[in-house]
């Protein structure tokens, strides 16, 4: 019963993407749509079930073989499931979120012709995140990770007609592939040092084995290096991180899908469910943590210039993951894991808000051409400013909660990144109401005929921001100090515990320090675009420190000239230059082959006279060469 429960929620987006791919454009865009949506439902209903077992019951941990797999000398790899606190808590949001996801493009994408092959990527999508997070050990881990990078990929350019749109799938694809071949360097290094990749067993034989700093494998710190940059490359962290942005061609609730609950989680969920490697390499984690830092400061400054709105919230969810790095990076897993499931709440939100807005607007995502929509757009507007307050850090709502606990973490360990955590979320609050300002305030910047059409977008598509606009004003209380509820359920997945916050004067200080930044970068965009009726210049006009920031500091024209240029220079000269010299050699030979042949072709006369006195010469001198050889 139970493993057929278990293949129900792991197979069930599988069959709606076989249902869509094979059956959706017969069957119609509403069934299509709702097969889909369903096909996902399922899948949460089973998470929520597997919880609450887990929860209530104190059930131990399940992991169920499903087949044996690989045998490779003392390697024995099983394809298995592994349902865990951290799993099943991974599940609840992908699957909650996602669903929501679905059901919001049943109304967003109804217009488009190839509706049902969107649902099918996205059912893939789901199934192979799902394949990522219940996966009993790396090798199954990586099936979903190149699995969401593909329907990525797919999903980025689902408008393939546009140019631009292909260029930002190919991009994702192959800087995820850069950072996947460190991953997939990291799982044969610790292949070959445990002979195992399971990791209940390599959790089991790391515990037992008593390190000091100085006898800790120098593979072992490799194998974690390398597996960090792995996640630099799913949760785009620098240097690679440049596809995230550009990830917004595509529709939507792709952005969504994206940005909030899954693929862009999938480092922070890898690096956490191998907590017991990274606690022993300490250097690694300094690397992760300074990284982490560093992304969440310069995706922060270059969101404070982007006019596109999704373009501002892609670097938002940049620099929020920027934060979980830090947190993870300082060994706070629960704490990176907190902020990981309210950001699932708000940035969903945002994205979906951004969503109807642009749909309002029959496309347009300029910030300098909207303006004035909260009057005719009241849910959207409700719903995105709940979220915005909660990314911005104000008390009471989700996010002030998590992103509080990095900042405290950082304090304790490192004051440093703790300034630079402290100015990015500053940043933060500035660019995230300047977006509210721009959208939602003052007087419509848009055509004429825009004006006319504005309206509310459907309940499908705003039922499922009023479901995340709550759970982005409640979701903080799930670790509360005081209550804690997040740190003990995960207590058994982690072999060195965070120590919990009891509220002091300092954790007091801390928290009115990181509320005033908030509210300062609030009151600061209020006074530029409220009060002074700023609206940003046209891209010609951005000039300064200011056009460098508005350029995101040039970083795509440093990697075109430093790899691409250089590339596409080499590969230029092997077509015009060495592969012609090459084939004149290769034609050369086979010239050369042609003339003997042709030669002796003139020997084939069919003269029998003449082949017999061939052969009598040929006898004769093959006699006097035996006698005159004695």
């Amino acid at each position: 019963m139970e493993n057929s429960l278990v293949l129900l929620l792991l197979l069930t987006p599988f069959v709606g993407f076989l249902f869509n791919v094979f059956f959706g454009k017969k069957a119609g865009k509403n069934i299509s749509g709702a097969i889909g949506t369903i096909a996902v439902a399922v899948s949460f209903v089973m998470s929520v079930y597997f919880f609450m077992q887990l929860n209530t019951s104190g059930k131990a941990i399940q992991v169920i073989k499903l087949f044996d797999w690989i045998q490779l000398g003392n390697l024995k790899i099983d394809f298995g499931i592994l349902l865990d606190q951290l799993s099943l808590l991974w599940l609840l949001f992908v699957t909650g979120i996602g669903s929501l996801i679905h059901l919001y493009s049943i109304s967003y994408m109804h217009d488009d012709e190839n509706m049902h092959k969107f649902f099918a990527y996205l059912n893939l999508f789901i199934f192979f995140m799902i394949t990522l997070v219940v996966g009993s050990n790396l090798l199954v881990m990586f099936i979903g990770w190149e699995g969401v990078g593909l329907c990525s990929y797919l999903l980025i350019g689902f408008w393939y007609k546009n140019q631009d749109y292909n260029d930002a799938a190919k991009k994702a694809f192959i800087m995820n592939r850069i950072g996947d071949l460190g991953f997939l360097i990291g799982i044969f290094i610790l292949a070959s040092l445990f002979s195992t990749i399971d990791f209940v067993e390599m959790k089991q034989i790391l515990t037992n084995m008593n390190f000091t700093t100085n006898t800790i494998p120098t593979l072992l710190g490799l194998a974690a290096l390398c597996l960090f940059i792995g996640a630099t490359g799913k949760s785009a962290q620098l240097p690679l991180y440049t596809w995230l942005p550009d990830a917004m061609a595509g529709p939507t609730p792709v952005s969504a899908l994206i940005h909030a609950a899954t693929m862009v989680t999938a480092g922070i969920f890898m690096i956490t469910r191998m907590n017991f490697l990274f606690d022993l390499t300490h250097d690694v984690q300094h690397i992760i943590a300074v990284v982490g830092a560093i992304t969440a400061l310069v995706a922060a400054s270059i969101g404070l210039l982007q006019n596109d709105i999704k373009k501002v919230l892609a670097y938002s969810t940049v620099s929020q993951l920027g934060l979980m790095f830090l947190a993870l990076g300082m060994g706070a897993y629960t704490v990176a894991v907190f902020h990981v499931i309210t950001h699932a709440f708000f940035k969903a939100c945002l994205f979906l808000g951004s969503g109807s807005v642009i749909h309002a607007l029959h496309g347009e995502q300029d910030m300098r051409k909207m303006g004035g929509l909260r009057k005719v757009m009241p849910i959207t507007f409700a719903t995105m400013l709940i979220s915005t307050l909660a990314i911005a850090g104000i008390f009471p709502f989700a996010g002030f909660w998590s992103k509080d606990e990095i900042l405290m973490v950082a304090f304790e360990h490192n004051k440093v990144l703790w300034i630079v955590g402290s100015i990015a979320s500053i940043m933060t609050a500035f660019y995230m109401f300047r977006l509210m300002y721009l959208t939602f305030f003052r007087e419509f910047r848009g055509t004429e005929e825009q004006k006319h059409h504005l309206h509310e977008s459907p309940s499908l598509i705003t039922l499922p921001l009023i479901i995340l606009a709550a759970l982005a004003t409640v979701g903080g209380l799930i670790n509360l100090p005081g209550s804690n509820w997040l740190n003990h359920f995960l207590e058994p997945i982690l072999v060195t515990k965070h120590e919990h916050h009891a509220l002091g004067s300092q954790e007091y200080m801390l928290m009115a320090i990181a509320l005033t930044g908030a509210i300062i970068g609030i009151v600061w965009a209020y006074s530029k675009y409220i009060k002074q009726g700023f609206v940003p210049k046209e891209d010609s006009e951005i000039s300064g420190l200011s056009k460098t920031i508005y350029n995101k500091y040039y970083v795509d024209e440093f990697y075109t000239s430093l790899i691409v240029k250089p590339l596409n220079g080499l590969s230029n000269f092997f077509r015009t230059t060495l592969e012609p010299a090459l084939g004149k050699v290769v034609y050369g030979f086979g010239t050369v082959a042609n003339g003997i042949g042709n030669q002796g072709k003139k020997l084939q006369t069919g003269s029998i006279g003449l082949y017999l006195f061939a052969f009598v010469i040929g006898l004769l001198a093959i006699v006097s060469y035996l006698f005159l050889a004695q």
